[in-house]
């Protein structure tokens, strides 16, 4: 085929111009901070998300993160503190109720500290994908 083919503007793929940096708006997101701008908070209270960014007025109010975060937190911990408590079983021999007093405050411990953060880590990434209504905002 020797012709040259014409490429109109609308059919030409813009996904490499814009894509949003998946990375610093997830991180800004783990931070609490507007994955936008990075300059507004993300949550105020524990999980509550505040309907826009106070800098940028990037809207948050349809977000879809709804179990994802919960369901990272269990996987993350439980892959994580598995292993520690068959270690520790294993090596250690503590009695039961010690065992399981350090495993339980160990679980609740990082469970209350990655939950907030993979939740907005998870909004800073549908922001970056454009999912949901953050494709129309800018």
């Amino acid at each position: 085929m020797s012709q040259t083919q014409q490429i109109s503007p609308d059919t030409a793929d813009t996904t490499e111009v814009d894509d949003r940096p998946r990375l610093p708006a997830m991180l800004r997101g783990w931070r609490g901070k507007c994955p936008s701008c990075g300059g507004g908070h993300l949550l105020h209270g524990y999980l509550k998300v505040n309907d826009d960014c106070a800098v940028c007025r990037q809207e948050f109010h349809h977000h879809r993160a709804d179990d994802g975060p919960a369901y990272l937190t269990i996987l993350l911990v439980g892959h994580l503190l598995a292993p520690g408590l068959h270690i520790a079983f294993v090596v250690w021999r503590p009695e039961p109720l010690t065992l399981f007093t350090i495993f339980a405050v160990g679980c609740t411990a990082l469970s209350l500290y990655l939950l907030p953060r993979l939740k907005g880590a998870m909004i800073g990434f549908q922001w970056a994908k454009k999912m949901g209504g953050f494709g129309n905002a800018t």
